[in-house]
């Protein structure tokens, strides 16, 4: 099982909406070659984490894949999939009109090189962790050996809904 993290608070280069610009993304992942989409959570409309004066709200959402292939693969096809939705890193944190992270593949466990497996900050993060238990349960930290929803009764409330 492949979980990666769909999220975005600008407008792609197109003018579309965040949730369109991640909606294409999620329908891109059955493109990149080894991947398939087997499953897709809600849209969550979230409070910037950590807050940024005057930041739009992000679409989040999280897409449960299956498949075979190499984690420095994927990136590398996550990142041309922000990069044509026109994403720039002017500073850690700052909007974006799309970003795609790898939160598991299966039980892999790496520090180093990128991807860090599983993400180094899923499990502090609602905004991950929420659309996650819908499209996987089941899913266990590899690493904290916690549940999904071991690891969400741990957080504090965040800002977010559904839409």
């Amino acid at each position: 099982m492949i979980l990666i993290a769909l999220g975005a608070n600008l407008p792609g280069q197109d003018g579309s909406a965040p949730r369109a610009t991640c909606e294409a993304a999620a329908r891109a992942l059955d493109n990149i070659p080894g991947l398939r989409l087997v499953a897709l959570s809600r849209w969550w409309s979230t409070a910037p984490e950590p807050p940024l004066p005057g930041a739009p709200w992000y679409v989040n959402g999280v897409a449960r894949c299956e498949g075979d292939v190499a984690p420095e693969v994927l990136l590398a096809a996550l990142q041309a999939l922000e990069n044509a939705a026109g994403r720039v890193r002017p500073y850690p944190n700052a909007p974006r009109t799309l970003d795609l992270d790898i939160i598991a593949m299966g039980e892999t466990v790496r520090e180093a090189p990128d991807p860090i497996l599983p993400h180094p900050r899923a499990h502090l993060r609602r905004f991950v962790l929420q659309p996650l238990a819908e499209v996987a349960p089941g899913w266990v930290h590899p690493v904290l050996g916690k549940s999904v929803q071991d690891l969400l009764v741990t957080l504090p409330p965040a800002a977010m809904e559904p839409f």
